[in-house]
């Protein structure tokens, strides 16, 4: 990978690390993603960070449903859920196709070059 490359991966794999709201299925793929570079076993890592990505980088229209629910009331709170909601609405009307929060919007990034993992 072009240094160029691994270092923008490594960059966006950190600002997903850093995220409140990365899950931890994704925090271990990325914990193991960094502690395979450079290894035997930086490619096979790569290609899991890729999948748990896939599964977890939401849609602004998911996310949208989700500050709506009930759910994320019993979560946040109605008010905040509802602020939450509010910013889903006016990301999604800039025409943004994917969640605003630091987790999705770092793993987008990824997986928008995941065929420098590859």
């Amino acid at each position: 990978m072009a240094n160029a490359n691994r270092d923008f991966i490594v960059e966006k794999v950190k600002e997903v690390l850093a995220a409140p709201s990365c899950c931890p299925e994704l925090k271990d793929a990325a914990q193991k993603y960094l502690a395979a570079l450079d290894t035997a076993d930086e490619k096979a890592a790569g290609k899991i960070l890729i999948a748990e990505l896939e599964e977890d980088v939401q849609s602004i229209d998911d996310t949208l449903a989700f500050f709506c629910s009930d759910a994320a009331k019993e979560i946040f709170g109605a008010e905040t859920a509802a602020n939450m909601a509010e910013t889903a609405r006016k990301v999604k009307a800039s025409g943004a196709k994917i969640c605003f929060c630091p987790a999705c919007t770092a793993g987008k990034a990824i997986l928008d070059n995941k065929e420098a993992l590859l």
